[in-house]
C-alpha cells in the first residue's frame, strides 16, 4: 500500500505541473525516480496515464480521471494526518476517565482548569469503585489507591492524602456515649462500605504508629459514600467516609465528629494509563491538571 501510494504521489505532483523536472525539483527527486514511479504505475494498472515527448507531457483520459480523484484523495489524507497530529502536539480530543465514586468530586476543580485552558478538550468521568481495566473497557486513564499495576501500566503518584473520619449526626450521638477509643465502636450503630469485591470495608484505626481494626455492626450496608453521609445525617449511625465528603456537614454542625486521633490518611493515590508511548498531548494535559491541583 506504501509503495502504491508512493507511485500515485509522483503521478499527481507530475500531473499537476506537466513535467518531470518541475516535478522532480518540487518533491526533491531525480527524474528519473519519478519516471519509473509512473511508468510502475501504469504497468500496475494496465493503462497509459500520461502522453510523454521530449518536450512535452500531457494526460490521456485515463490520466484525467485518476488524476481528479488522487488529488483530492491524497489531499484528505494530508487532513487526516494534520488532524491526528494535532492529538499529538496539541491537547484536543475527548478523554475517558475512571475514578473511585469517594475521589471524583476531588478532580473536578483540575478538570475544570483544564478544559478552561484547553477548549478542545473534552472529559468524561465514570465513577466506579472496581478495579477497571482500562484498556479492555476503552478509558484512557484510570484512578485508584495504592494498586498493583498491571506491567504494562505507568502509574503517576498524585500527591493528595485523603483523610478518613468518624462521623454522625447530634441526635443519634446525644443518645449515646461518643466513641473515646476505637473499640467503642463495637456499641454503636455502624454504617457499613461494601466494596466491588463484595467485601466489607474494614475500619482500620492509627495512633502513633499503632494500627488496629475494629469489628463493627450495623443494619446499614451502602457502596457509595454519598449515601452513608444522608444515612448519618438522618441519624441511622456512624459512617466511615473521607473527611472531604463530610467537610460541609461537619462545618455546618449537622454531623459531628468522633476519634479525630485515631482516624488514618491515605496518599497512595495514582493515576495509572497503558503504555510509554503515544501518549496524546490531552492526556499529558490531563496529567499535569491533576498534578498541579494536588
Amino acid at each position: 500500500m506504501t509503495q502504491h501510494l508512493q507511485e500515485i504521489a509522483a503521478f499527481v505532483a507530475v500531473a499537476d505541473s506537466l513535467s518531470f523536472q518541475r516535478a522532480a525539483l518540487g518533491r526533491g527527486v531525480t527524474r528519473s525516480t519519478l519516471s519509473h514511479a509512473v511508468k510502475t504505475l501504469e504497468q500496475r494498472l494496465g493503462v497509459r496515464l500520461l502522453n510523454r515527448t521530449t518536450r512535452s507531457v500531457s494526460l490521456t483520459e485515463a490520466g484525467r480521471a485518476l488524476h481528479a480523484r488522487a488529488r483530492q484523495a491524497l489531499g484528505e489524507l494530508d487532513q487526516a494526518i494534520e488532524a491526528v497530529d494535532d492529538f499529538r502536539t496539541h491537547p484536543v480530543g475527548a478523554l475517558r476517565l475512571t475514578v473511585p465514586r469517594a475521589v471524583s468530586p476531588s478532580v473536578i476543580g483540575a478538570l475544570a482548569s483544564l478544559v478552561a485552558t484547553h477548549p478542545n478538550v473534552s472529559v468524561e468521568i465514570d465513577a466506579d469503585d472496581r478495579l477497571v481495566d482500562i484498556v479492555a473497557e476503552g478509558f484512557d486513564a484510570g484512578i485508584r489507591f495504592g494498586i498493583n499495576m498491571q506491567q504494562d501500566m505507568i502509574a503517576v503518584r498524585l500527591d493528595r492524602a485523603f483523610h478518613f473520619a468518624v462521623v454522625g449526626s447530634p441526635t443519634y450521638l446525644i443518645e449515646r456515649d461518643p466513641p473515646m477509643v476505637p473499640a467503642d465502636l463495637r456499641h454503636h450503630q455502624c454504617i457499613l462500605y461494601r466494596l466491588p469485591s463484595g467485601v466489607l470495608f474494614p475500619w482500620t484505626f492509627e495512633r502513633g504508629g499503632e494500627i488496629s481494626k475494629v469489628d463493627v455492626t450495623g443494619p446499614l450496608i451502602f457502596n457509595d459514600q454519598s449515601l452513608m453521609i444522608e444515612a448519618a445525617l438522618q441519624g441511622a449511625g456512624l459512617a466511615f467516609v473521607f473527611e472531604e465528603r463530610a467537610r460541609p456537614h461537619l462545618d455546618s454542625g449537622d454531623l459531628l465528629r468522633c476519634l479525630p486521633e485515631f482516624t488514618p490518611q491515605f496518599s497512595e493515590l495514582f493515576l495509572y494509563y497503558s503504555g510509554r508511548h503515544h501518549v496524546s498531548a490531552a492526556l499529558r494535559a490531563l496529567i499535569d491538571a491533576l498534578k498541579t491541583r494536588n
